[in-house]
């Protein structure tokens, strides 16, 4: 498997045709937020950002042009991110990025923990059943401690070049000077049920009727600016302990019918980690991505080598339709790995893996044997499987993943790249707003049950704990000469891992370029239906799935995939950036 891909220097032909340069166009409106919009990806020669706004996208270019690193880039993008897009991410939250030196590949973990406070009935009424999602979700007891700034600043101590206040100037002058209300921004307003029960929120979001803002409103957020400024004079301290930190802990309190647990303690004492990312080779490529606690790294991982046992790489898809069996293949596997990964994966400072390592579950003959589980029909739902060194029953986990979330892909001058997927959890996270900003609810990433039948759940609330994430930043390398050669990722709850494996599945099996393989339908399975993207397959799709009883579900899935793969252009590398046609993403670069 993967051994057909063209990507170290792929049909740059198909590649640029009609790809626009990738320099940064001011005033250039993004795209509709609704429906599909076509892109053509964009080619840039020293370096380039893709992330999920123009403006954010913007922000990332002018540093790379002053000559900073990815890292710094990185800064500046997911400052202005937090603002333009409050919906999916923002330093209330969270993130994990893989980044990649040019020599080796950290993987740096900003992911939010639970109060110290916080026990495994969190999210339980008083008779022990789970609480209602929204319930749980709305006001305090889900907030958990943010962790992108501490990683950030972790990540720039190491491979920043440009002095970390002047990262934050991008933000802090669209705060002040005001920004346009994107459609997509809009819409998520106008959809919203809970956002303006908060004050603050309502009183900036709203008009004076409760109206959602309209598109092209200048909206602009003082408060927010005054907190990037002390965080650029200060440093991350200045977020996490003093003025900033007592404001987030008194809003979670105050909540007067949700009230959560966090303390000025647990913002004192969070701590950025740098982990071992979790890779596999595969014939020509070795694919790295996020250990625990996302599960993202090694359900990809799984899914390819289940992959790699079947003939899915002579399926690809006919002038953009895919082949039937194609989907069958890719959903099966994806029934085999979501079950292991709702068994067994969890933050590994508090459950070990089988093992005490991720290879169990990544070995050969183990995915070979879980490949050896796929037969003309579906399977309907899998069940986990038992690797090496299991030594502890675990109950399976059940808890919801939502889709508001944002991610970025990045390639400075030296060539050094990384992938980084941010979030708050679920759209406008726990819709409180406090000093500019939003604070997330990632702790409903836990399960809300602490056991079941088969034991106690991996993903059980516990006090420091980091919850589970889906979050999938991934790097792709060749696997002869260790090059760089593909970053991807995207939000979409704990669909990310179908969305990421379709494109590595689409760009290095069946020779898509980047934008091609985005571009492709969702489809996928987390372990219940066939699940597919509402408009993109044909009724002939639809009949030969049924046939091979899968139980289909239609809707739409509003991937946000953004990329960076590695091409030729007149024989000297150069970057191909790819946008997803289903939010607002540009690339931008020289």
């Amino acid at each position: 498997m993967l051994g057909n891909g063209l990507l170290a220097g792929h049909g740059i032909a198909q590649d640029v045709h009609g790809a626009q340069a990738a320099h940064y166009e001011a005033g250039k409106a993004p795209e509709i937020a609704s429906g599909y919009t076509a892109k053509t990806g964009w080619v840039a020669q020293k370096y380039m950002v893709v992330a999920a706004n123009p403006l954010a996208v913007n922000a990332g270019y002018q540093m790379l042009k002053q000559g900073g690193s990815a890292i710094d880039a990185a800064i500046a993008t997911q400052m202005v991110l937090g603002l333009v897009e409050p919906q999916s991410s923002g330093i209330g939250g969270g993130a994990f990025m893989l980044h990649f030196d040019g020599k080796a590949v950290q993987a740096f973990d900003g992911r939010e923990t639970a109060p110290a406070a916080a026990t495994e009935k969190l999210f339980q009424d008083a008779n022990g059943r789970p609480l209602g999602f929204y319930d749980a979700v709305i006001g305090g007891r889900a907030v958990g401690v943010p962790g992108v700034l501490r990683m950030l600043e972790l990540a720039h101590k190491q491979h920043g070049k440009l002095p970390w206040k002047n990262l934050f100037s991008p933000a802090i002058q669209l705060a002040e000077n005001g920004f346009a209300i994107s459609p997509r921004l809009h819409t998520l307003l106008q959809d919203e049920r809970f956002l303006k029960r908060d004050p603050i929120a309502r009183a900036y979001f709203y008009d004076a009727q409760g109206e959602a803002l309209p598109v092209g409103h200048v909206l602009k957020n003082p408060d927010y600016a005054k907190t990037l400024k002390a965080v650029a004079e200060q440093g991350a301290q200045a977020f996490y302990a003093g003025r900033i930190a007592q404001d987030m802990v008194d809003k979670v309190h105050a909540h007067a019918a949700n009230p959560g647990l966090l303390s000025m303690k647990d913002l004192a004492t969070y701590q950025a980690r740098v982990r071992d990312a979790v890779c596999g080779d595969f014939e020509k490529w070795t694919v790295c991505g996020m250990p625990p606690p996302s599960s993202g790294g090694i359900a990809i991982v799984q899914m390819l080598g289940i992959l790699e046992n079947t003939n899915i790489r002579s399926l690809a898809p006919l002038n953009g339709v895919l082949n039937p069996e194609a989907v069958h293949l890719f959903t099966e596997a994806g029934r085999l790995a979501y079950a292991d990964r709702d068994r067994y994966i969890a933050d590994t400072d508090f459950v070990p893996l089988p093992g005490n390592s991720y290879q169990p579950l990544l070995d050969k003959k183990y995915l070979a044997s879980r490949a050896a589980l796929i037969t003309e029909k579906s399977m309907g739902i899998a069940k986990a499987g038992t690797p090496a060194g299991m030594q502890l029953a675990w109950g399976n986990d059940q808890s919801p993943e939502l889709p508001s979330t944002s991610h970025m892909s990045i390639v400075d001058a030296e060539g050094h790249t990384l992938a980084m997927t941010t979030s708050v959890e679920d759209a406008f996270g726990s819709r409180q707003m406090v000093d500019g900003f939003l604070l997330n609810n990632q702790l409903t990433d836990f399960s809300a049950l602490d056991k079941d039948a088969n034991g106690p759940i991996a993903n059980r609330v516990q006090a420091g704990k980091r919850p589970r994430s889906a979050m999938s930043p991934t790097l792709v390398f060749n696997r002869g000469n260790k090059q760089f050669v593909l970053a991807i990722g995207s939000p979409g709850g704990s669909a990310i891992i179908n969305y990421v494996a379709k494109v590595l599945i689409a760009e290095l099996d069946w020779g898509l370029n980047l934008q091609q393989a985005i571009d492709l339908p969702n489809f996928g399975s987390r372990n219940g239906a066939t699940e597919l993207e509402r408009g993109r397959f044909p009724d002939a799709t639809l009949d030969a799935l049924k046939a091979k009883a899968h139980n289909i579900r239609v809707f739409d899935q509003t991937s946000g995939l953004h990329g960076i793969a590695r091409t030729s252009v007149g024989g000297h590398d150069a970057w191909f950036g790819a946008a997803d046609p289903r939010r607002e993403g540009v690339a931008a670069g020289d």
